[in-house]
């Protein structure tokens, strides 16, 4: 076989991976896209302090049945909010921002896969548009009181008495490389199993004129969240969605009892754990790929689409 027909087979096996940017909301989002356009859209909503480069090992596993769609928050990755768009940093916003993205795209029916911040975004928009919604992942991805672990103490503190002391207590002591790549390894097996590119890119993208002061706002605003978790639950009661919770149970923000609390209000929600920590994606992406599979086909969501480039 010659190299190119070798490396074209490679690629009918491994769907590449693009980047994209289009306005939505009066800002330039970034977004990694992979798939068929006519495939069944899953929406990857990241969290704190990431992007959609957390996704990088698990599009590719998805894309060959499924259009697979990542987007960058705003104050997060490559995502550009222009100055004079006087953006206000909160959890509304940011929800408005990935509906205004998902317009612009004409996504009208898809599941989401939420972690961490992007569960309290993923929600909102569930919650406004629950008949686009075909089904929920939930890899870490909070909206029960019982799923918030002690690691939440300095900014519970911080929403009971947000002074400046206390703002700058975690400026000091969660906005930095060695507080981020504990985020990444702790209740890990094995240290080295977390590519280290990983949290360095979050701190380099951290440390941007201004980055620290958005991402203070949004610890404050995290309150938002919780009194929100009534409605949250509500809908999941009314409208049951499919939804898988899979989780690192060694997660110090985001415990078991979290992922536990959806069957709950939704009996049939399937609820797996793994023997790691909070970015449960950095050390089972292959196992978190494969109960997606499974999970979509055994709810009717299968993919038909083949292995080109969606948008």
């Amino acid at each position: 076989m010659s190299q190119a027909a070798s490396v074209a087979t490679h690629r009918s096996v491994v769907p590449l991976t693009s980047v994209h940017r289009v306005e939505a909301d009066g800002i330039q989002v970034f977004y990694r896209s992979a798939g068929d356009a006519s495939a069944p859209v899953v929406l990857l909503l990241h969290g704190f302090p990431t992007s959609s480069f957390m996704f990088r090992d698990l599009i590719p596993r998805l894309a060959d049945q499924y259009r697979v769609i990542a987007p960058d928050l705003p104050g997060f990755g490559f995502t550009q909010v222009p100055e004079g768009r006087k953006y206000v940093y909160s959890f509304d916003a940011l929800a408005g921002t990935i509906e205004a993205f998902t317009d612009v795209l004409s996504l009208d029916r898809y599941a989401i896969y939420v972690f961490d911040y992007g569960a309290p975004t993923g929600f909102r928009l569930a919650t406004r548009h629950p008949e686009r919604v075909t089904a929920i992942i939930s890899q870490n991805g909070n909206a029960y009181e019982e799923g918030l672990g002690d690691a939440w103490g300095p900014i519970r503190t911080y929403w009971s008495v947000p002074t400046e002391a206390n703002r700058d207590l975690l400026r000091q002591n969660i906005l930095t490389l060695e507080t981020t790549r504990w985020q990444y390894t702790h209740g890990v097996a094995d240290f080295d199993s977390v590519a280290p590119e990983s949290y360095t890119l979050d701190t380099a993208l951290l440390e941007r004129p201004g980055n620290k002061e958005i991402q203070l706002d949004l610890f404050l605003d995290y309150a938002s969240n919780v009194k929100l978790y009534p409605k949250f639950q509500e809908y999941f009661r009314k409208s049951k969605p499919p939804l898988l919770a899979i989780w690192g149970k060694n997660d110090p923000f985001f415990i078991p009892a979290g992922a536990e609390a959806f069957q709950r209000d939704i009996p049939n929600a399937q609820v797996r754990f793994l023997d790691t920590g909070h970015f449960a994606i950095e050390t089972h992406a292959e196992e978190i790929a494969a109960a997606m599979r499974e999970f979509f086909e055994a709810n009717g969501i299968s993919g038909t689409g083949g292995a080109g480039m969606g948008r």
